[in-house]
C-alpha cells in the first residue's frame, strides 16, 4: 500500500490508488455483430499498450481489476496487464455502460479490501467519474473534455473514500 508521510505530524498516511481507464479506440459498430462484442483497432492496442507503460512508470500494480465484461474493455485490459502484474479481476455486467454513480460505488465497495484498484469501462461514466475526482482535487483543467478513448487517470486517496483525491499521473492517447 503506498504511504504518505505527514511532515507536521510525523506520522504516515496509509493512502489508497484509483486508476480509472476508458478502453481504448474500438471497431467501428458496422464492423462487429453488436455493441458488446467490438474489439480494438491497431491504434487502440498500441495505445493500451503505452497506457500500461507510463502506470507501470509510476510503480502502480492494482490489486484488483474491475473491468467491463465488453470485448473492448477486456481487450484493453489484457494489453495492460504485461505492464501492471497480474491483479484479481472482476467483470460484472453492471459495469457494462455504467453510470458515475454506478461506477463510484463500485469503487467505493472495492476500496474497503483494496488498497490499489484499476476500472476499465466506458464513456460517459468513466469519463464523468474522472472528472468529478478531478474537480474534487481541485484540477479540472488537467482532464480534456470527454474523456478520449484509451485516457487513463490515477488518483490517490487518504482516506477509502473518495472526498480528497489527489491528482497522480495521467495518460492520454
Amino acid at each position: 500500500m503506498p504511504e504518505e508521510y505527514n511532515p507536521e505530524t510525523g506520522i504516515l498516511i496509509m493512502t489508497k490508488t484509483i486508476i480509472l481507464m476508458r478502453h481504448a479506440e474500438a471497431v467501428d459498430r458496422m464492423e462487429a455483430e453488436d455493441d458488446f462484442q467490438r474489439g480494438l483497432t491497431s491504434k487502440g492496442r498500441e495505445d493500451s499498450l503505452a497506457a500500461g507503460k507510463v502506470l507501470a512508470k509510476q510503480g502502480l500494480k492494482p490489486d484488483i481489476a474491475l473491468v467491463s465484461p465488453a470485448w473492448r474493455t477486456e481487450e484493453t485490459y489484457r494489453c495492460l496487464l504485461p505492464a501492471l502484474g497480474d491483479p484479481k479481476l472482476e467483470d460484472p455486467m453492471a459495469l457494462y455502460h455504467a453510470s458515475t454513480d454506478m461506477l463510484e460505488r463500485a469503487a467505493l465497495e472495492a476500496l474497503e479490501t483494496y488498497a490499489c484498484i484499476l476500472m476499465v469501462g466506458h464513456n460517459p461514466g468513466m469519463g464523468g467519474f474522472a472528472h468529478k475526482l478531478a474537480l474534487l482535487a481541485g484540477c479540472p483543467e488537467q482532464l480534456p473534455r470527454g474523456y478520449p478513448p484509451a485516457s487513463a487517470t490515477v488518483f490517490s486517496l487518504k482516506t477509502g473514500d473518495l472526498t480528497t483525491p489527489r491528482l497522480v499521473t495521467r495518460f492520454m492517447a
